[in-house]
């Protein structure tokens, strides 16, 4: 939202940024060049009226960039937080995107080659949690005896 209004000086809504993040957000500014634009509308704040504009998918992805390399950070600091055995186990097998993040374009790809470990994204990432905690739920007397 910050960046369509810095760049277009147009305002969009929360569910408008959340629908150019879906349908052309990429993790990869690179990948992003090469990929679709769409319209959006929102409030010109010069004039005050109603306004669209062609928005770009390098638009999203740099709107995104800073986010995503915290992201990376973060991970990254886990790893090294990791103990030795769990974090062979990460190298060896991956990691393992799960949520809504999962679905967006590239982030697979732009984690992989910063940690320089295999990423996968869940077959269902949007339910995998919830899939994944059923499945302990099933098995509740072992969790509560470790």
């Amino acid at each position: 939202m910050s960046y369509i209004r810095q760049k277009y000086s147009v305002l969009i809504g929360e569910q408008t940024s959340e629908r150019l993040k879906i349908e052309i957000g990429s993790a990869d500014v690179e990948a992003a060049k090469d990929m679709a634009s769409t319209t959006v509308r929102g409030r010109d704040l010069v004039t005050g009226l109603p306004k669209t504009i062609e928005v770009l998918a390098e638009d999203v992805a740099i709107a995104m960039k800073d986010v995503i390399a915290e992201i990376i950070v973060a991970i990254k600091e886990t790893l090294e937080e990791t103990s030795p055995e769990i974090a062979a186990d990460v190298i060896d097998h991956g990691i393992v995107l799960t949520g809504g993040g999962a679905l967006l374009k590239h982030f697979d790809t732009v984690i992989a080659e910063a940690t320089k470990v295999p990423v996968f994204v869940a077959p269902n990432p949007l339910d995998a949690v919830v899939i994944g905690t059923g499945e302990a739920l099933k098995s509740i007397d072992v969790l509560k005896n470790n």
